[in-house]
């Protein structure tokens, strides 16, 4: 029989991100193993161990996020794939999390929910931090409004200080990352952006066995979109100051997914349909079936994700009288049909 292949995960266990990781490359060894690994307990940025330099193994897969790690990583010689975004070694394959697409997913949950003024928060240190910051401020941008869109990144605004005038700001904040501990600790609990690690993790494991079965792979790259936005109390409001609008708003985050209709939202709302659309089209730069509608599609989203939900079953979940109109939704909308949407989640 052959020895499996001896692989070295040189990604930390510190922080749910990389554990999500390391759930993924599990998940891949389980429908494609065995791997013998070599995985040690590290935070974010350790020094590489101290074993690697006689090591006698047959791939890594490494968050390179320093140069002592890019330098026991180059001269292991060994097939690597790079799960980090700080591209320390050009020439490797790397898989990452779509920062452009994690900033688009927190724009447009903020904006649905009434904001008009933004702004990002990040660590310079970090490739991922600036992109993110970048892409924010382009996201609301393109929406078309006079938003406004204050970017500012460690070291330029320090933790703990306090706006220009020293009076405290009511703001809704939203994450990155979906570490559910952290986020429930923070006080009120924090909604997140929901990256798609696990895939990451499992695309890393695949793409380290093609590499060592011999495959030619150089410096190419892959992105993966976030799965959504996990919705807790910071961001669990309405920036609108029409208390009727705001009312509808809320009703329709709170029962999109259960066939509402237009006429339905009137109930909570006493006004004119006229009106009621008038107001939704100032206020938010969308109708009130839009607003159902996306909600729905939000959901359908992370279904066809996260699930193996057929359609139908999935129709039925978000509302949908008709799979057929969902699938006509999903495309108008979406870009894609929802079977190629789900491929995309997983190829």
């Amino acid at each position: 029989m052959h020895r499996p292949p001896k692989v070295t995960l040189l990604v930390e266990t510190s922080n749910a991100y990389a554990r999500e990781l390391l759930h993924g490359v599990r998940a891949w060894l389980r429908e494609h193993g065995p791997w013998s690994i070599w995985l040690a307990e590290a935070g974010r940025g350790a020094a590489p161990p101290s074993w690697l330099r006689d090591w006698k193994g047959d791939g890594i897969i490494a968050r390179i996020e320093t140069p002592a790690i890019a330098r026991a990583v180059a001269a292991a010689k060994l097939p690597t794939v790079d799960v980090s975004a700080a591209r320390q070694l050009p020439d490797v394959p790397w898989l990452e999390t779509d920062d452009r697409a994690i900033a688009r997913a927190a724009a447009d949950h903020l904006r649905e929910r009434g904001f008009q003024s933004f702004g990002y928060y990040g660590d310079a240190r970090f490739n991922w931090s600036r992109w993110r910051g970048e892409a924010f401020a382009a996201q609301v941008a393109e929406h078309g409004q006079a938003l406004l869109c204050s970017v500012f990144v460690e070291p330029t605004l320090r933790r703990g200080s306090s706006p220009p005038d020293g009076e405290a700001d009511e703001v809704a904040v939203v994450g990155v990352d979906n570490d559910e501990l952290l986020c429930d600790l923070a006080d009120p609990p924090l909604s997140s952006v929901i990256p798609d690690v696990r895939r990451t993790g499992y695309e890393a494991a695949a793409l380290l066995a093609r590499l060592m079965r011999g495959d030619k792979i150089r410096g190419e790259g892959r992105l993966f979109a976030p799965l959504g936005v996990a919705t807790r109390q910071s961001t669990d409001v309405v920036a609108v100051e029409d208390k009727n609008i705001s009312a509808a708003v809320r009703y329709i985050r709170e029962h999109a997914c259960e066939g509402i209709s237009v006429a339905d939202v009137l109930k909570v709302a006493p006004l004119s349909r006229r009106v009621l659309e008038t107001r939704f089209q100032k206020l938010l730069g969308r109708s009130p079936h839009a607003q159902i509608l996306g909600v729905k599609l939000e959901r359908v989203k992370r279904l066809l994700g996260e699930t193996d939900l057929s359609l139908s079953a999935i129709a039925d979940r978000t509302g949908f009288a008709h799979v057929e109109y969902l699938s006509v939704a999903f495309k108008r909308n979406v870009g894609v049909t929802a079977s190629e949407y789900r491929a995309g989640k997983r190829s």
